[in-house]
């Protein structure tokens, strides 16, 4: 036997050594065969099993060769599907490029074939154009040569000169200008009076509607009655100790006249005429008349009118519902109740100003609040004017504005007699307002002296256009009827002469309120039937 076909064995019988172990020959050769037989049968279920294990291989193998070799196939034939339709949709978009740019070029086609067609027209009417200036040209020196030769005519034929005939011609083309001026002014008015006239109508008619005020004439004291001429020597006083104690504890000049009944008092100062009024009342009414006296009833009736300054601010602001006014401002409102002006007193005419001002800021939807402010403060400057240089439009703005009033409110202020342009609605308002309170009737009153002077001006004034025949200011001054000459002043020169004549009256004269400008242009026929 040799140990290279059995390895095992071999290392057995190598590492056995005969001379150590005494082993009986039967016995060795027994188990040598069985563990021959042994080995063998393990070698072949060794290779029983190599050769299931190879054939498991080669199936699996086979398996996934066939496997990869579909997925393969598979693969290849979904790239093939793939690449098919991109050229397919390649194939479509290529096809609807060129479909486009074959409409393009069509296109550009015609408009080229247009353009071409537009171009020779355009070809054709430029020759028409010059052509027809040419023509143009030869009439024009045709027509020269022929206006001259009419002239030569005419300055024979009328025995005019050239220059003449343009002064006439100059005249002529005037008149008519101005007959075209007069229509289009009358044109004007009556479309501003058809959509202006009526709505100023409503909002005034409704606001004076709403307005209730009254008209009492309220005057500062000028002048104290008296029970008898006695008590004058008690006001006077030994060497005329009394009345000097009066007049420099009040600032006002006590006039002792032979008046009978009478005693007068002078000062520019109301505040102050008004407390030495008072006063010197108090000290009839006592009939304790000496110095000491005359100081103490003065200081009462100081600080009473002060009061009453004060309570008068206050209520004028709580009625008008006007908070935040500025201390200041309230009382000169309270002083304006001591001022009058035409015989109307201030504070009322303020107060009426800043409800019409109010009422009309509601129709036109504006803020009412700050245009009864407006109204309000626009104669604040009256309540201390006599106290500084200046009108009192120009005293109140100033003011206001140190007092933080908004500037509508001191644009009003100052612009309300035209010293200042108005720079907003509201200065437009406060103006309105301000006439509509100073011309309503019963609200100012005039002496007579005045009155009829300012009457004569305004006649003498409306008699200086020419074409007027008579003026006559009637309603207290308030509308000036114009009677023309219709010979010389047309209907449509009318129009303009009334706009001229109002226009002067605003420029040259003084007056509360506003004037109605009535012109009356009639034709007299008289014949007689004899």
């Amino acid at each position: 036997m040799h140990y290279s076909s059995y390895p095992l064995l071999g290392v057995l019988l190598q590492e056995t050594d005969p001379n150590d172990y005494l082993i009986p020959g039967g016995l060795l050769l027994a188990g040598v065969a069985a563990l021959f037989i042994m080995m063998q049968r393990s070698t072949t279920k060794i290779q029983e099993q190599r050769r299931v294990l190879l054939e498991e291989a080669r199936d699996e193998a086979d398996r996934i060769r066939k496997e990869s070799r579909q997925e393969t196939q598979d693969w290849a034939k979904q790239q093939r599907a793939d690449v098919q339709q991109h050229q397919r949709e390649f194939r479509e978009e290529a096809k609807e490029s060129e479909k486009q740019l074959s409409k393009r070029e069509d296109g550009l086609e015609r408009r080229m074939a247009l353009l071409s067609k537009k171009e020779s027209g355009l070809q054709a009417e430029e020759t028409n154009l010059t052509n027809r200036k040419n023509r143009m040209d030869t009439r024009e020196t045709e027509l020269d040569e022929v206006i001259d030769q009419e002239r030569e005519n005419l300055e024979r034929i009328a025995d005019m000169t050239r220059e003449e005939a343009r002064v006439s011609l100059v005249e002529k083309m005037q008149s008519d200008v101005e007959h075209e001026g007069d229509m289009l002014i009358q044109r004007m008015v009556e479309r501003v009076k058809e959509t202006v006239d009526s709505r100023a109508r409503d909002i005034l008619a409704t606001t004076l509607q709403r307005l209730s005020s009254g008209y009492c004439q309220e005057s500062t004291v000028t002048s104290i009655e008296i029970a008898s001429d006695d008590m004058k020597g008690r006001i006077i006083g030994r060497e005329g100790r009394n009345i000097r104690a009066f007049e420099k504890a009040t600032g006002v000049d006590v006039i002792v006249d032979d008046s009978p009944g009478v005693i007068t008092l002078s000062c520019f100062d109301p505040i102050r005429r008004e407390m030495g009024g008072r006063s010197l009342n108090k000290l009839l009414q006592d009939g304790r008349i000496h110095p000491s006296r005359i100081e103490e009833v003065v200081a009462e009736s100081k600080k009473t009118l002060n009061e009453e300054i004060q309570k008068a601010g206050v209520q004028v602001s709580f009625d008008l519902d006007l908070p935040g006014v500025h201390p200041k401002l309230v009382t000169m409102l309270g002083r304006l109740k001591y001022r009058t002006s035409y015989g109307q007193n201030v504070l009322s005419h303020s107060v009426e100003c800043a409800q019409i001002c109010g009422m009309i800021a509601a129709e036109f939807g504006l803020d009412q609040d700050l245009a009864k402010r407006c109204g309000l403060f626009h104669d604040i400057g009256k309540a201390v004017d006599h106290q500084y240089e200046g009108g009192h439009p120009e005293i109140g703005a100033t003011i206001l504005k140190r007092y933080d009033e908004a500037k509508e409110v001191v644009n009003s202020a100052a612009s309300h007699h035209n010293d200042v342009p108005q720079l907003s609605i509201y200065a437009v308002l406060t103006q309105a307002a301000d006439s509509i309170s100073g011309s309503r009737p019963g609200a100012r009153g005039e002496s007579l002296d005045r009155y009829v002077e300012r009457l004569e001006k305004l006649e003498g004034l409306v008699n200086s256009f020419a074409g007027v025949s008579n003026a006559q200011a009637i309603q207290a001054g308030r509308e000036v009827r114009v009677f023309v000459n219709a010979h010389k002043v047309s209907d449509k020169k009318a129009v303009r002469l009334a706009h001229e004549v109002a226009k002067q009256i605003e420029e040259q004269l003084t007056y509360p309120g506003e004037i109605k400008v009535t012109l009356i242009r009639e034709t007299r026929v008289v014949e007689y039937a004899r």
